[in-house]
């Protein structure tokens, strides 16, 4: 299953309870993995406009935690995961 930074970086404004649905541990868990993240300078955390809701931003320039090897980056494992607006056009299938 992939990182929260994974859904963090899908929807910058979701909240703890949305996170830990989707990575499928419990709102504690996923509270204690983002506070980890952002310690961490791997994501950072603002509030909103309203000041009600977190934001973050995840540093996509980041060497993956523990890579081995090549230094792999966040930005690069997001490109493959996450989906992006700058998507190609899906291929037709030849007639």
């Amino acid at each position: 299953m992939p990182g929260p930074w994974v859904f963090i970086a899908h929807d910058p404004g979701a909240r703890l309870r949305d996170i830990a649905a989707k990575v499928g541990v419990t709102e504690r868990s996923a509270y204690g993995i983002v506070t980890y993240l952002v310690a961490a300078g791997y994501v950072v955390k603002d509030k909103d406009t309203d000041g009600r809701r977190n934001r973050y931003q995840v540093q996509p320039h980041l060497p993956l935690p523990g890579a081995i090897g090549r230094e792999r980056t966040i930005g690069e494992l997001l490109d493959v995961l996450v989906e992006t607006k700058t998507e190609q056009p899906a291929r037709q299938a030849p007639l």
